[in-house]
């Protein structure tokens, strides 16, 4: 069977207050506006030091408003977030179909890891590979060859599941098959644009379209 890697934010949970409320606070304790709430959902998928990056001209500024991000995220928003409807049942008949399942996703991986290990389906990922704190594994294709790696298997035997260009974009990078799911955060106009090989409306349809 396939080895199916899921990614994290607009795919297993709706974690938009979570992120946004900690950008929030991270420029306000940098001293920046707070931009409004669609401009805010944008940050929703890419690396921190992507975002902030063309903000903030001084690196090290870069590197203290991602502390301040971690700083809200691990003592509120790593909760604040909701499991999206109908995928907790999707992964559990997944799993007992066979497959291998895996959670690859930009947040660093204690966090990812914290969330998962809450989830009421958690357990049924055997590994979960996040950006590295120092942010030398932080993209899309660079997290899905670590995954590569640590499950020690040809990206022709896999599948990446997730919301957002970067999902897609990291998956075809390595040649690897891809559905784009329009439950999330990025919608079908982006991921089509991507090269999405499939599009998933609705977590129950992930069954028929995640095939070995």
């Amino acid at each position: 069977m396939a080895t199916l890697f899921f990614d994290m934010d607009g795919t297993l949970i709706d974690s938009a207050v979570g992120i946004t409320r900690c950008v929030e606070y991270a420029l306000t304790r940098m001293g920046l506006p707070v931009p409004p709430q669609p401009e805010l959902r944008r940050w929703i998928g890419p690396a921190l030091r992507t975002s902030f990056g063309p903000l903030l001209d001084d690196p090290q500024q870069v590197e203290q408003a991602v502390l301040h991000y971690r700083d809200r995220f691990e003592s509120h928003g790593w909760a604040e977030h909701e499991v999206y409807a109908g995928i907790g049942e999707t992964i559990e008949a997944l799993h007992a179909a066979g497959h291998r399942l895996a959670v690859v996703t930009a947040k660093n991986e204690p966090h990812a890891r914290k969330i998962a290990a809450h989830l009421p389906f958690g357990h049924r990922f055997d590994d979960i590979v996040g950006a590295t704190l120092d942010g030398r594994i932080s993209h899309k294709d660079q997290l899905i060859g670590e995954a590569l790696r640590r499950f020690d298997v040809a990206a022709g035997e896999c599948w990446m599941i997730g919301d957002r260009r970067m999902d897609i974009e990291g998956a075809r990078h390595h040649g690897m098959r891809n559905v784009g799911v329009l439950w999330g955060f990025g919608g079908e106009s982006e991921l089509r644009e991507a090269g999405a090989l499939h599009l998933a409306d609705a977590p129950r349809d992930l069954q028929g379209l995640l095939v070995a």
